[in-house]
């Protein structure tokens, strides 16, 4: 049979102990590479760049033509 506790614990006590589970807020620190927020420690997705090495190729996106909203008459 379980232990059954000898006296409760007020609301208090047990608040102070749940202070500490809780969701903690990210840091962020910017790439030194292109200067775009990212998570320490994490490759950046913008330029692959990790640890000042280029880590991953990234393609460069191409503009097509016609997509930039001009009316071509």
């Amino acid at each position: 049979m379980p232990h059954e506790p000898k006296k409760r614990h007020s609301r208090a006590r047990q608040g102070k102990r749940r202070s500490s589970i809780r969701l903690k807020i990210a840091s962020f620190v910017a790439c030194p590479n292109c200067n775009n927020t990212i998570l320490p420690h994490i490759i950046c997705k913008k330029c692959g760049f990790y640890n000042g090495r280029q880590v991953l190729a990234i393609k460069a996106k191409e503009k097509s033509p016609g997509v930039s909203g001009e009316k071509t008459a």
